[in-house]
């Protein structure tokens, strides 16, 4: 994998409170709640983060979110994931955390001065195109390192199903036309085999590709401030009524309720 892949950073700001649906995490998520508040449920229980607090969500968690912008204020949060290979090398290069039982369903900690620095730098340093692969790699294994001192440890890596592969691949080009011939290409399999495996997991090649891409303008959304228009071309949608009824679809508004 390419390592510019294997952790990204995102802002979130929003002035706007909304629930985002049935969030499958493919990553292991960061996330440090700067202003207003997150909810987080699922069929078991609700937890909530106010500001100055962090969340730790592992990969294949599923949950419904709520960022809840206070009247007259605004949701804001940073993120950054780290994918299966980033954090395979994290356990190759600290085995002293082997024994540190791995975080399960969620968990939190406090945004004090050592985290934010440490996560700031982290977060800058993943957002310049101009910062060197290894200096992003250092960035984001620092942040791994100082919760991993705090007892919070993402497990180690299992095989990724097919699903997760198709996502992966699909969400390097989330604008391309993608066919099943395209993606089974990608993975040196027949288009069969790609469509038998993922029929084994109740999913399909478009249904990847949908998903990747409303869940790419939901982070456009959220973390810039490009034209409606503008973000429905970078993740494949050549019509913008087409791409408003699919986000309505999935999310149940309309992308322009995120831009009052």
């Amino acid at each position: 994998m390419n390592p510019l892949h294997c952790v990204t950073a995102q802002y979130v700001f929003t002035r706007v409170t909304h629930t985002v649906r049935t969030v499958t995490l493919r990553d292991d998520l960061v996330g440090w709640v700067v202003a207003g508040r997150k909810r987080l449920s699922t069929p078991q229980g609700e937890i909530r983060f106010a500001p100055g607090q962090v969340f730790l969500l592992p990969r294949s968690t599923r949950w419904d979110v709520v960022n809840e912008a206070p009247p007259g204020g605004h949701y804001e949060a940073r993120l950054i994931s780290f994918a299966p290979k980033l954090v395979e090398t994290f356990h190759e290069r600290y085995g002293q955390f082997a024994a540190t039982a791995p975080i399960q369903g969620s968990a939190g900690t406090k945004a004090d001065d050592e985290f934010a620095i440490t996560f700031q730098h982290a977060v800058v340093a993943l957002r310049d195109p101009e910062t060197s692969d290894a200096m992003r790699e250092h960035r984001a294994l620092e942040v791994m390192l100082l919760l991993a001192e705090r007892g919070l440890v993402f497990a180690p890596v299992s095989e990724l199903s097919w699903t997760d592969r198709v996502h992966r691949l699909v969400g390097q080009q989330p604008h391309a036309n993608w066919s099943v011939e395209d993606v089974a290409r990608g993975f040196q399999v027949s288009a069969s085999t790609l469509q038998r495996r993922l029929t084994d997991e109740d999913t399909t090649v478009s249904r990847c590709v949908r998903e990747v891409r409303l869940e790419a303008a939901m982070a456009l959304l959220q973390g810039t401030d490009l034209q409606v228009s503008e973000i429905a071309a970078r993740c494949g949608y050549d019509s913008h009524s087409r791409f408003s009824a699919a986000f309505r679809k999935r999310f149940g508004y309309a992308p322009s309720f995120l831009r009052p």
